[in-house]
């Protein structure tokens, strides 16, 4: 599998689309992507998710994260109050509240939400007038690398994080959009642009 420099259209989601929903593989880095845009263009509202875990030092409650206790969680859920949620390494709970989603479009930002595959498809049950951009890496040998790293883990466990790579690469289709991830701030120049703002370094055509 190897990429070109491109970014393909697959659905007839247009500029007028405020939110948009970024996933891919695990390890292709976007977490990267997405703190380079945010410290990188304050224009854009990174969306915060709630979870159930405690605060770590230096974390801010409505900043890093929405706090919230099992109970309240529950009541969140039972209330349909999340675009999307789920339970991470089978302790904590994280979800993104549809409200903080919605206030932030009223007031005329664009919204980038970036999750994993399965919160990607939740959202896209609930608001399919989302952009969804999928995160790819530029070839399957550097996946490889990426998810094998430093041969820490056993080969079985390499294994399974491969298999686990095939079955999130072939969610690619199910995006409006993919973009490559062979550099942080090109990938992420890209994604604003699909998002309708002006990347730093480019100047709107006159």
């Amino acid at each position: 599998m190897e990429h070109e420099h491109r970014h393909e259209g697959r659905g007839n989601h247009g500029a007028e689309s405020w939110l948009t929903v970024l996933a891919g593989p695990t390890a292709v880095g976007k977490g990267t992507v997405s703190t380079y845009i945010r410290d990188t263009y304050p224009e854009v509202w990174l969306s915060v998710s709630a979870t159930t875990r405690a605060p770590r030092p230096g974390e801010q409650d409505g900043v890093h994260y929405f706090f919230k206790s099992a109970d309240e969680f529950d009541r969140l859920v039972a209330e349909g109050a999340f675009l999307e949620w789920a339970v991470v390494h089978g302790q904590n709970r994280y979800g993104t509240l549809r409200s903080s989603v919605e206030d932030a479009i009223a007031e005329g930002k664009r919204v980038l939400l970036e999750i994993d595959l399965q919160g990607a498809r939740q959202v896209k049950e609930v608001m399919p007038e989302a952009r969804f951009v999928f995160l790819a890496p530029p070839s399957w040998d550097e996946m490889v690398r990426r998810l094998v790293g430093r041969g820490t883990e056993s080969p079985e466990e390499q294994q399974r994080r491969l298999e686990t790579a095939k079955m999130e690469l072939a969610a690619e289709p199910e995006f409006d959009f993919t973009v490559v991830n062979d550099d942080v701030r090109r990938a992420a120049d890209e994604l604003v642009s699909l998002m309708g703002l002006t990347p730093h370094g480019r100047q709107p055509a006159h």
